[in-house]
């Protein structure tokens, strides 16, 4: 589990691509001082598992639906990642709660200065926005972002001069793909109602203003 708050960026040493699936290996500093071997960290928003640490690098192995799901099979020498150890006991939440696992792969459609911030608008799969709500969060490429706009075929999030600078949001352009994963709540909301069960759980959600 994982808030969507990026500690660092790091770099891609190398990529080494099998029949199974590949090993990435990542540069970083903080998140490597505290990492251990079975650790999940999120890169990109994936949550994958340290397989191996030496001089100041990472390495995890991804399988082939892994390569095939998010943009992390994309990856070449030296590109940014975005990178968040997973949640702790004593962790400030400020973000919101992350799985790290992608629901699917968007594609960067504008991305505008506005003043001091970027409004960046992304197309997805409808099935995405399906799950999306005006003021709602959303994980890009695993940032917790707030949703601007919701479009039947995307949305928008605008982002401060920080996250541009600390995050991979900050280097993409039109064209590139980005990790989507959903707020966690819209999934078994959606659930619930295309099966039409548990209409006292509807009922709360509602009374709530939920939904």
């Amino acid at each position: 589990m994982f808030t969507g708050l990026i500690v660092e960026m790091g770099a891609v040493i190398s990529i080494t691509k099998s029949l199974e699936g590949a090993r990435l290996r990542i540069k970083a500093e903080h998140v490597y001082n505290d990492a251990e071997i079975g650790d999940s960290i999120a890169l990109n928003g994936t949550c994958l598992t340290v397989v191996e640490k030496k001089d100041n690098s990472m390495a995890f192995d991804m399988s082939d639906e892994t390569l095939k799901s998010t943009n992390l099979g994309q990856l070449k020498k030296n590109d940014p990642v975005n990178l968040e150890p997973s949640l702790r006991l004593q962790s400030k939440i400020g973000g919101h709660f992350v799985t790290g696992h992608i629901d699917g792969l968007g594609r960067i459609k504008s991305k505008d200065s506005v003043g001091d911030v970027y409004k960046i608008v992304v197309n997805n799969e409808e099935c995405i926005s399906d799950l999306l709500v005006t003021k709602g969060s959303v994980a890009v490429d695993g940032i917790s972002l707030t949703v601007v706009d919701v479009y039947k075929d995307g949305f928008s999030v605008v982002i401060i001069p920080h996250t541009a600078h600390v995050t991979t949001l900050g280097f993409k352009k039109p064209g590139d793909t980005v990790n989507i994963e959903v707020d966690i709540l819209g999934k078994y909301v959606s659930k619930f109602l295309h099966k039409g069960k548990n209409e006292a759980f509807m009922q709360t959600l509602m009374k709530e203003g939920f939904i």
